[in-house]
C-alpha cells in the first residue's frame, strides 16, 4: 500500500452523512439566497414578488428554527469519489454506511425529516419508513481522501426531469427552451436547470444531476463573457429561459432561474443525448470531503445574508380574509385569479394515495370516512411535528397528480375549492368550471412558514398512510393565491404570458448582478 494511503472509518462516513443531511435541511446554500435575494429586488410582477418574499422568509425561520425548508424533505442522492489509497475501516457496502446516515438524519429526535420512499414501486408503495435507500453513485479517483456530495431531491423536481435523443445537428438550446415551457411550474422556481449533453442516456442524466450541486456563479459568467461552448450555452439558455416569464411558482415574472448549468461528456457519432433536470426552490446539497481525521464538522452559515422579510409585510396590501367555517358557493364564485387570500378556520387534507382511496370508496357507493361537502382540501403531507409543534412543515405537494380525480371527487363530494401547487390540467379545470369550485395555490418552498399558520391538527381518516392520511387542520391568516376561478381563468396562463409580452415589449435587463 502506498505510504500517502489513509483509513476513513465508517462510522465517521455514517455520521458526516447523517450531519450534512440535517443540515441541508434548514440551511439553505448562501450562494442560492444571495441570487434569490437579489431577484426579490428586482422583480416587478407583486404576486410573484410575494411569492420569492416567502421563499426567503421562510428560509430564514427554518435557518434560525432548525426545521425543514420544506415538507418534501427529498430522496437522497450521494455522489462519492473516494480515493484509491483510502482503505474503508467497516463491515458491509459503502452504500450500507450511506443508508445507515440517512436512516438517522431521518429519524432524528429533535428535527425529524419526513420519510417519503417507498419500495416496490410496482406494487404495494410501501413507505420504508427512514427515507431509505439513498442513491448512491462511487467513482474511484486518485488520492487519499473521500469527497461526497449529499443532495436531497424533491419529488416535484424530480418529476420534471426529461431526456431526449437529438439528431447530431439539432439545437440543444431549443431543445430546452421547449422543454422548460412544457413543464409548468410543478417544479418550484425559482430554482436551476441543469443541462446534461453526450455519453450515453445514462450518462447524460449523471451529468445534468452532478452539475446542479455545483455553486450558482451565472452573474461572475456573464461579466466575463464564455471561453467554452458550455458556458456561451449557460449564457444563452439563463437568458431565454427567464424571458419566458414563467416567473416565480408560474405566476409570471422576471426570474424563472437563478442560474443553469451544462455539463458534457464524449459520445458516439450518430447520438446527441441530452438530459434536462429542474432544481427546485429548497435547492438543498452539501459537499464535504473526508481525511480520515474524523467525521465533518458543520458550522451554521452567517445568517446575516438572510434578508429580514417582515412577513405581515407580505399580507398588508390587497388581500381578502376568508373564514372557511362559514364558506357559500356564492363566496367562492366572486374570487378571481391573482387575489391573495388569507383563509381561516378547518380544512381538510389529502393527496394521491388519500384520493385513489376515496375515488374507490365514491366508486363502490360506499360512504366516505369523512364529509367533504362544503369543505376545502389541502394537498399536503406535513413532515411530523416535534416540541410544541401542531404540526411540522407543511407545503403544498404538486396538484397535478390528484387530476385524475378531480371530477370523482367534485361530483361525489361538494367539495367546495383545492389548495395545492402549481398549475391544473385542462380536465381538471372543465371539472373546476362544471362544479364551480375555484383552484388556489400555496407557495411551494415556503413550508415552515405555512406551518405557523396552522392552529391545530389531527388525523381523520386513512391514520396507515402515514404523511399522506387525511388530516383536519385549523388555520389562522393561512396565506394563499387564487389560481383558477369558477370561469377557468388560470394565473398560470395568463401570468406568464403578461409577464413574456411585458419582457418583450421592454427589453427588460434579466441578468443578475451580484
Amino acid at each position: 500500500m502506498s505510504e500517502h494511503a489513509r483509513t476513513i472509518r465508517g462510522v465517521d462516513i455514517v455520521k458526516s452523512v447523517a450531519d450534512a443531511l440535517q443540515y441541508i435541511s434548514h440551511f439553505h446554500p448562501p450562494d442560492y439566497i444571495r441570487y434569490l435575494s437579489k431577484a426579490y429586488d428586482q422583480e416587478r410582477n407583486p404576486a410573484a414578488r410575494n411569492a420569492i418574499g416567502q421563499i426567503l422568509l421562510n428560509s430564514r425561520m427554518s435557518a434560525f428554527g432548525r426545521r425543514p425548508i420544506c415538507q418534501d424533505t427529498g430522496l437522497v442522492v450521494v455522489f462519492a469519489k473516494v480515493g484509491m489509497n483510502v482503505r474503508i475501516d467497516a463491515e458491509g457496502s459503502f452504500a450500507a454506511l450511506v443508508n445507515e446516515g440517512v436512516r438517522r438524519a431521518y429519524l432524528d429526535e429533535y428535527n425529524p425529516l419526513r420519510p417519503s420512499i417507498v419500495a416496490d414501486p410496482i406494487g404495494t408503495r410501501t413507505n420504508t419508513g427512514d427515507n431509505t435507500p439513498a442513491v448512491v453513485h462511487v467513482e474511484l479517483v486518485p488520492g487519499s481522501e473521500i469527497e461526497i456530495t449529499v443532495a436531497a431531491k424533491g419529488g416535484g423536481s424530480e418529476n420534471k426531469a426529461r431526456f431526449a435523443t437529438l439528431n447530431p445537428g439539432a439545437s440543444v438550446a431549443d431543445w430546452v427552451v421547449d422543454t422548460v415551457t412544457s413543464l409548468g411550474s410543478g417544479w418550484c422556481p425559482p430554482g436551476l436547470i441543469s443541462i446534461g449533453i453526450g455519453g450515453s442516456a445514462e450518462k447524460a442524466m449523471l451529468l445534468a444531476k452532478e452539475a446542479m450541486n455545483e455553486p450558482i456563479d451565472i452573474a461572475d459568467l456573464m461579466a466575463r463573457e464564455a471561453s467554452t461552448p458550455e458556458e456561451a450555452l449557460r449564457m444563452e439558455l439563463y437568458e431565454r429561459i427567464n424571458a419566458l416569464g414563467i416567473g416565480a411558482q408560474g405566476l409570471g415574472g422576471l426570474t424563472t432561474v437563478v442560474d443553469v448549468k451544462v455539463a458534457s461528456f464524449p459520445t458516439h457519432a450518430a447520438s446527441k443525448p441530452v438530459a434536462l433536470i429542474p432544481q427546485c426552490a429548497a435547492n438543498r446539497h452539501l459537499k464535504f470531503t473526508l481525511d480520515g481525521s474524523g467525521p465533518i464538522e458543520l458550522v451554521a452559515p452567517d445568517l446575516s445574508a438572510w434578508p429580514n422579510i417582515d412577513g405581515a409585510d407580505l399580507n398588508a396590501v390587497n388581500v381578502k380574509r376568508v373564514n372557511l367555517d362559514t364558506l357559500t358557493k356564492e363566496e367562492t364564485a366572486s374570487w378571481r385569479t391573482g387575489e391573495t387570500l388569507l383563509l381561516s378556520g378547518k380544512m381538510l387534507t389529502g393527496r394521491d394515495a388519500a384520493h385513489k382511496r376515496m375515488a374507490v370508496l365514491i366508486d363502490e357507493g360506499k360512504p366516505l370516512p369523512v364529509d367533504l361537502s362544503g369543505r376545502v382540501i389541502y394537498y399536503v403531507g406535513p413532515v411530523r411535528a416535534v416540541g410544541s409543534e401542531v404540526v411540522g412543515p407543511a407545503g403544498p405537494t404538486t396538484s397535478s397528480r390528484m387530476d385524475a380525480f378531480a371530477e370523482k371527487i367534485l361530483a361525489g363530494t361538494g367539495l367546495f375549492a383545492m389548495v395545492g401547487k402549481a398549475e391544473r390540467g385542462s380536465a381538471a379545470i372543465d371539472a373546476l368550471v362544471r362544479h364551480k369550485a375555484p383552484y388556489l395555490i400555496a407557495v411551494g418552498g415556503a413550508a415552515y412558514l405555512i406551518s405557523k399558520s396552522i392552529t391545530s391538527a389531527r388525523v381523520v381518516a386513512f391514520e396507515d398512510l402515514g404523511m399522506e392520511a387525511v388530516y383536519e387542520f385549523e388555520v389562522h391568516d393561512m396565506p394563499v393565491i387564487m389560481a383558477v376561478d369558477v370561469l377557468g381563468n388560470s394565473i398560470h396562463t395568463t401570468g406568464p404570458a403578461e409577464w413574456r409580452s411585458r419582457m418583450a415589449a421592454d427589453c427588460i435587463a434579466r441578468s443578475i448582478e451580484i
